[in-house]
């Protein structure tokens, strides 16, 4: 009779989740803090410290610059600490930059251009979207693009489709004049335009024909326990093994292709979010950690392609996140410097505290909300 837990009651009790929630989480934010970092030294801003993770010190090396390369306790975010901040959030600490020399205001931040200043905020976000356009090419360039051409197979009973009179065997050219060459560029296409009507051009022996659709709403499994609405006209796509191929890609090709997913994310995130404020998408939808880690979990055993895909994903969802004008985020500094431009001087102290208070009022709400789903998934 064995003793203790086994190796396979711990990897499924939970090692499963927590291991790839972190390398997935660790490599976003540490290219999110590499793009604050890089372009703040670049623009002449000394920094204090670069942490992944916050709360107390786990481990870490003094670089030869003073910047202090650490991994800390609660591995659900970072920072970059720069000269003159007061906190990881980028305050100001008005006291010491009040009783620093030429020298150390040459370096620190609060005391750097607003184009400076604005450049090395922008930086963690685009270099969350940089992130995803090298992941997404390089999964491609690896595995190829899996793809099927735009040939309805059937076409579900009741359907819009199946109202706009499109038939199995339909070809399909175009989509309101837009050249389509696999099936993904329709659905893709559909999913992005709610119910608008659209205009399907379709070879049908020979013959062209323009087919008038308007998509509906359903409510579909992402196959994760939650469901989402998406935007359908009925139309199938063969189910036959053989109907698939794998096209390999040269690397200006999958980079291409890095770019188009990186923008089509972008794109659909937006929506997404437009979609929640006007109430045609759930806002049970938006995950937290937890959610994050059971994703993380079902997907590496897809392998590392699909992880590494989920990451991609993320890293732009944060990038977005991160350019909300939400004092506390990135987008509002962003929002500050713009108003600092128009100016030509800071907004006052008591403003930008006040901005920040409220920022982190709603930063806080968000967690909790996403944290509260997260929890009602489980339950």
């Amino acid at each position: 009779m064995e003793n203790g837990i086994g190796l396979g009651t711990l990897w499924d009790g939970g090692l499963m989740y927590i291991i790839p929630f972190l390398f997935v989480l660790t490599v976003i934010v540490f290219f999110h803090e590499l793009g604050h970092y890089l372009v703040g030294r670049w623009c002449g801003i000394r920094s204090l410290a670069f942490s992944v993770g916050f709360g107390p010190e786990l481990l870490g090396v003094t670089d030869k610059r003073g910047t202090r390369w650490k991994l800390s306790a609660i591995p659900l975010g970072g920072y970059v600490k720069f000269f003159g901040d007061e906190s990881a959030a980028s305050t100001p600490d008005r006291e010491a930059v009040s009783a620093m020399n030429a020298d150390e205001r040459r370096e620190a931040f609060p005391t750097a251009s607003v184009g400076r200043r604005a450049a090395t905020v922008a930086a963690g976000p685009i270099a969350n979207f940089i992130l995803a356009i090298v992941i997404f090419a390089a999964v491609a360039f690896v595995n190829g693009r899996t793809v099927a051409d735009p040939i309805v197979a059937d076409v579900v009973a009741g359907s819009p489709a199946e109202a706009a009179g499109f038939e199995a065997g339909d070809r399909i050219d175009a989509v309101d004049g837009n050249p389509i060459t696999y099936f993904s560029d329709l659905q893709n296409y559909v999913s992005g335009h709610g119910e608008q009507p659209i205009v399907v051009t379709v070879d049908r022996g020979g013959r062209t024909l323009d087919l008038d659709v308007t998509p509906r709403i359903e409510e579909r499994d992402d196959g994760f326990g939650k469901t989402y609405n998406v935007p359908v006209i009925g139309i199938i796509a063969s189910g036959d093994a053989s109907s698939f191929r794998t096209e390999e890609l040269g690397p200006l090709q999958a980079f291409g292709y890095g770019v188009e997913q990186t923008w089509f994310v972008t794109t659909r995130t937006v929506d997404f979010i437009g979609q929640v404020i006007t109430g045609r998408q759930n806002a049970d939808q938006i995950g937290g950690p937890i959610r994050i880690a059971q994703v993380s979990g079902e997907v590496s055993n897809l392998g590392l392609g699909a992880l590494l895909n989920l990451a991609a994903l993320l890293s732009v969802s944060i990038g977005l996140l991160n350019l909300l004008p939400i004092p506390m985020l990135d987008g509002g500094h962003l929002l500050f410097y713009a108003f600092e431009a128009i100016r030509g001087k800071p907004l006052s102290e008591n403003v930008q505290e006040v901005g920040f208070r409220i920022g982190l009022a709603l930063v806080m709400m968000l967690m909790v909300f996403a944290f509260w789903n997260d929890l009602s998934g489980l339950t």
